[in-house]
């Protein structure tokens, strides 16, 4: 029973959510009817891969926050993250067919 959660918001808001296992993760992401975007951190490349692979939004950060829409990033929104069949940004005015997906990573090193 989460607000933040169940209903689209905007603004400066964290949703943490805990899951059992990746997968059930990926789950409780795609069984939301909204898919703006999401985050994993982690330092396991394959399980960054397979989150990235499997989730289905339009914005994903691993190990960074959701990537903000710059003009060189379009709105990769995607289910009931978007209306229409026109993105605000760049290429995907015209890509109206593609389904984007921008996935942003940072791999720090130990210092």
């Amino acid at each position: 029973d989460n607000i933040a959660y169940e209903e689209e918001i905007f603004g400066p808001v964290l949703v943490c959510l805990r899951a059992d296992s990746l997968d059930d993760a990926i789950q409780t992401i795609n069984a939301n009817p909204y898919g703006n975007g999401c985050a994993v951190f982690t330092s396991s490349g394959s399980a960054a891969r397979y989150f990235t692979n499997n989730v289905n939004v339009g914005q994903v950060g691993v190990n960074v926050p959701i990537p903000v829409p710059l003009p060189m990033f379009s709105f990769t929104g995607s289910r009931g993250s978007i209306l229409g069949d026109l993105n605000f940004y760049g290429k995907s005015g015209v890509q109206f067919y593609t389904k984007l997906k921008t996935v942003t990573s940072n791999w720090p090193t130990d210092h």
